[in-house]
């Protein structure tokens, strides 16, 4: 699989800080919306890498993409709609956003051990 090092670690760091953000009810920034793009485009990255490693991680890509939408529908919602939004839609959902999150950080988890420069501990 080719690496994508940086992807995992953007994308993991923008999952956690993004639900940070909004569960400690900060208001909508700019930052947050680049964050958001730039996630999106590491996601891509990492699926395109899974994708092209010959279907053997084709288990682990439907997982990718199924936990990268799960929280995607949170973090669009902050995005699209600031805070006021998110908590209208989402607000009393925080439990399975977070359980989202973890889910995401886990496949990430997972994919970063495929990469060249892994190492067991």
């Amino acid at each position: 699989m080719m690496d994508v090092k940086k992807s995992l670690e953007n994308l993991a760091w923008t999952t956690d800080h993004h639900f940070q953000h909004i569960q400690n009810q900060h208001e909508f920034i700019r930052a947050v919306a680049i964050q958001f793009e730039l996630g999106y485009t590491d996601f891509r990255v990492i699926e395109m890498a899974l994708q092209l490693s010959d279907g053997e991680n084709h288990e682990l890509l439907k997982q990718f993409a199924t936990a990268y939408e799960n929280v995607y529908q949170y973090e669009y919602a902050f995005v699209a709609d600031g805070l006021s939004g998110f908590n209208e839609k989402f607000g009393h959902q925080m439990p399975a956003y977070k359980e989202a999150k973890e889910s995401l950080l886990s496949v990430i988890q997972l994919i970063s051990k495929l990469q060249p420069w892994y190492k067991a501990v």
